[in-house]
């Protein structure tokens, strides 16, 4: 799944931007920089700048058109579902995911890997950073879409 959405971004990022020939700091928007000739052409995204290869550009659209997931949001919100509102201790009352967040931190944190492994795996969400910032695989796939890729 990762790879094929990886090539459809890949695809979509030529799109995006103009070639360039950085000796002669020109656009070759036919792949043949005009004045020299070379074909060793950059890419060159208006208001970005320019660079080889197209990862800065997935990196680009990434970061300023699709959200990302926040999984912690996301894990707390599933937990409320699974829970109840309240526990009662005594005869106090509280509030049942701040309780188990502040009182087992580190039970918090693994039941929070756990549940981001499973997301991964069920093919819910993808990393292209290692796992730092997470994105929805629906909203990918509706963004490709959307892009004709």
């Amino acid at each position: 799944m990762k790879n094929e959405i990886q090539q459809k971004l890949e695809q979509i990022a030529p799109n995006r931007s103009i070639p360039f020939c950085y000796g002669c700091y020109k656009e070759a928007p036919t792949g043949c920089c005009k004045s020299c000739g070379s074909d060793d052409l950059m890419r060159f995204l208006p208001e970005v700048g320019c660079e080889y290869g197209t990862n800065w550009i997935i990196k680009h659209i990434l970061e300023t058109e699709l959200e990302t997931v926040d999984l912690e949001e996301v894990f707390e919100e599933s937990m409320r579902q699974c829970y109840p509102e309240e526990t009662k201790v005594g005869w106090m009352t509280f509030d049942t995911v701040t309780l188990m967040k502040e009182n087992d931190p580190v039970g918090w944190r693994c039941a929070l890997s756990d549940y981001e492994s499973e997301e991964e795996s069920e093919g819910n969400i993808i990393s292209f950073d290692g796992g730092s910032t997470y994105f929805s695989i629906q909203s990918l796939e509706d963004f490709i879409e959307q892009e004709g890729a």
